[in-house]
């Protein structure tokens, strides 16, 4: 098991050399460090905590500062825990990056949904609507309230109410990409939470260490470097023709 902690930037899509395209998931990752390990001698489970995106220390608190500072770094902004890693494979004040994923590599997505504020069943439940005549009385209502015997509303009964901002993984998506220059880890499909949320992505539970088969993205870099050298190549062309026509002449 291993993990980082990322900030979700958005949603684009890539290609690969062969036509395909790949929605894909963005995720920036700033450097991760070790703020503790725990142990089940100490602490009663393994554990590894870890600290992203730093915060001035006027804007912390003391028990924050003394906590970080065994680290060796600065106050964090987000703490997060990662169980059933082995402690002795951290050591304290470790920085992760992300390129401690690799493509191919199946992982679980953790974030906090986005929240959509009070909504009726339809939209919350996923419920049917009423007949849309005029003299159905009934369209988006949420039925039968109570049955004869209890007469009242049993519980569990699916009304309307706050819709999600709720914690959410979503298993078994493919690390598409890992790009150490832009920071960043391209992950297929969609992930939790809005964009500038916090986001732990996680060995996969299900599948654990596997790695899949990827296919070769195209980059700009590439498209440049082949644009440029067709050029190349009809300039070269042209030229010989030109010294032909010259030595005709």
């Amino acid at each position: 098991m291993k993990g980082i902690l990322g900030t979700k930037v958005g949603m684009t899509q890539v290609f690969t050399k062969n036509g395909k395209l790949i929605p894909v998931t963005v995720i920036s990752v700033e450097p991760n460090v070790v703020t503790q390990i725990k142990t089940v001698e100490t602490d009663g489970y393994n554990a590894i905590q870890l600290g992203t995106i730093d915060v001035k220390e006027k804007n912390s608190n003391k028990a924050k500062i003394g906590h970080t500072k065994k680290a060796n770094t600065s106050p964090k902004r987000f703490l997060r825990e990662i169980r059933g890693v082995n402690p002795a494979d951290y050591t304290l004040g470790q920085v992760i990056a992300a390129d401690i994923f690799q493509a191919g590599e199946i992982v679980d997505v953790s974030g906090v949904s986005k929240g959509k504020g009070f909504q009726g069943v339809i939209k919350r439940w996923n419920q049917s609507r009423g007949p849309m005549g005029h003299g159905s009385q009934y369209h988006r209502g949420v039925g039968s309230l109570g049955t004869m015997l209890p007469m009242h509303v049993l519980k569990g009964k699916k009304l309307p109410g706050h819709m999600g901002n709720v914690a959410t993984t979503i298993q078994n998506l493919e690390v598409v990409a890992v790009d150490m220059d832009e920071n960043v880890i391209l992950i297929k499909g969609n992930v939790p939470g809005p964009k500038k949320s916090l986001v732990m992505i996680r060995t996969s539970v299900k599948k654990g260490e596997k790695v899949n088969d990827t296919e070769e993205l195209i980059t700009y870099v590439e498209e440049l470097v082949e644009e440029k050298s067709a050029l190349e190549e009809v300039n070269e062309e042209a030229q010989a023709e030109t010294e032909e026509v010259k030595t005709e002449e």
